[in-house]
């Protein structure tokens, strides 16, 4: 198979079909088109063109397609179509997919669509979702699902799960629940194959599952997922009873979120935003962290204020204010850097002592190197060997505050509760900067006795 190309010519020449209502050319082009590259085409299409291909193509595909879109070219296009159509749409998705487009649509709608779903039980099972927080595995799961009841004999087994999968995509597994719906465990396709017809399932099931709870955290459920290899993974109730299940390819979309959330949070972003975003979005998103860098660089700039005798007598140390201040925010940026990727895959064990400690003794070794090699260079240029003890000694010591503080803040917030991405970026670097600088004076100003 050919991967898919976007190319220009291709969005002109689709644009021009739809302008001369070419309906039988663009049924024909899209034919054999995977929904996702379909979405790839409309999100590069205004909202009037893109509508006119959802109205025009099947709804088994089309309803794919509203789930690649981007929100604001799909809140566009729902904002286009009946509350009919729309139900259509979702008699054609799985139940958590519609659910999240349930959930875009104006509130005074919603009720509205539901009451169009022609299978009740699916329109059931989509306001059942709506009751969970979007922030939990209930309001990522799927209900669809193939169950057995661990009283029932293999054959019995059998007619039920082909009754079931006509509703499920894939089959990822079997659970096996009791008279109560509660999850007791998996049923292996092999074990199902090769055992007697007049087997009962509790003889033959698989007792350990791994499952999470409704209200579990997404990304636990992401973290789970990723340790134990796992391709979808039961979702259980208070009381244990199986209410859905949770594939692969929401916790990717889970997985790819949370690093964009964490990578803008690093950049000193304050909230989730688009590169398409409007000034003002953008504005407010990077403004806070900018405000706390200008501030930053203004404690700094009193601090030097304070060292104007110093400065008069060895200028050289101005000179290399911006190596210190640099040093100390690269340090720090990646000390917790690495304690953020590592907290996020849960790599990091043990206490923040033995960390703090670690860390540090990194910072040394790295500052040891890094001061002989600045103290050689400084006394060749200048020819001062005490002031250039002076700088290289204050860079050791810079570079070892700014390991323990890159260090030290995303594991005190990790322990809080508060997410660790925060500490990176700005915040690091503005703290290194004035405690850098306080350093690197403060020493030189001890050394060189002034």
């Amino acid at each position: 198979m050919i991967p898919f190309k976007l190319t220009e010519e291709l969005v002109k020449d689709i644009e021009q079909h739809i302008e001369n209502k070419n309906d039988a050319e663009l049924t024909t082009l899209f034919q054999d088109v995977h929904y996702a590259d379909i979405a790839e085409i409309i999100n590069e299409l205004d909202d009037d063109e893109a509508t006119y291909l959802i109205k025009l193509l099947d709804s088994d595909k089309t309803s794919d397609i509203l789930t690649e879109l981007d929100e604001d070219i799909r809140e566009a296009i729902l904002g286009n179509l009946s509350s009919q159509e729309i139900a259509s749409e979702l008699e054609e998705l799985d139940t958590d997919d519609a659910a999240d487009i349930i959930g875009e649509l104006p509130k005074e709608q919603v009720q509205d669509v539901i009451s169009k779903i022609e299978d009740r039980e699916h329109a059931k099972d989509i306001v059942d979702l709506l009751r969970y927080a979007e922030n939990s595995a209930g309001g990522l799961m799927a209900k669809e699902l193939v169950k057995v009841n661990e009283n029932w004999n293999v054959l019995t087994c059998v007619k039920e799960m082909r009754a079931q999968a006509e509703n499920v995509t894939r089959v990822h597994s079997i659970y096996v629940v009791d008279d109560e719906d509660k999850l007791k465990g998996r049923l292996s396709l092999k074990d199902l194959l090769t055992t007697s017809t007049k087997t009962h399932i509790k003889d033959v099931f698989i007792k350990n599952v791994d499952s999470v709870n409704v209200n579990e955290d997404p990304e636990e459920v992401a973290r789970i997922m990723s340790k134990y290899d796992l391709e979808a993974i039961p979702v259980v109730d208070e009381i244990g009873r199986l209410v859905g299940r949770i594939t692969i390819d929401d916790i990717i979309d889970v997985i790819k979120e949370e690093a964009e959330r964490d990578y803008q949070m690093a950049a000193g972003i304050s909230q989730g935003v688009e590169a398409d975003a409007s000034i003002w979005e953008l504005t407010r998103a990077r403004l806070p962290w900018l405000i706390l860098g200008l501030f930053g660089g203004a404690a700094a700039a009193v601090i030097m204020g304070g060292f104007e005798e110093m400065f008069r007598a060895y200028t050289v140390l101005f000179l290399f204010t911006p190596l210190i201040a640099a040093m100390a925010g690269n340090v720090g940026v990646q000390s917790s850097a690495i304690i953020v990727q590592g907290l996020a895959n849960d790599d990091i064990k043990g206490s923040i002592g033995n960390r703090l400690i670690k860390e540090m003794l990194l910072a040394l070794l790295n500052g040891f190197i890094l001061s002989c090699l600045l103290l050689v260079f400084t006394w060749v240029w200048k020819g001062d060997f005490l002031t250039s003890l002076a700088i290289s000694i204050s860079l050791i010591a810079v570079i070892v505050v700014a390991g323990f503080i890159g260090t030290f803040v995303p594991l005190f917030l990790h322990k809080r509760g508060i997410d660790p991405a925060i500490a990176t970026g700005p915040f690091i670097t503005t703290s290194n900067d004035i405690f850098g600088i306080l350093i690197y004076f403060s020493i030189a100003k001890l050394i060189l006795g002034i």
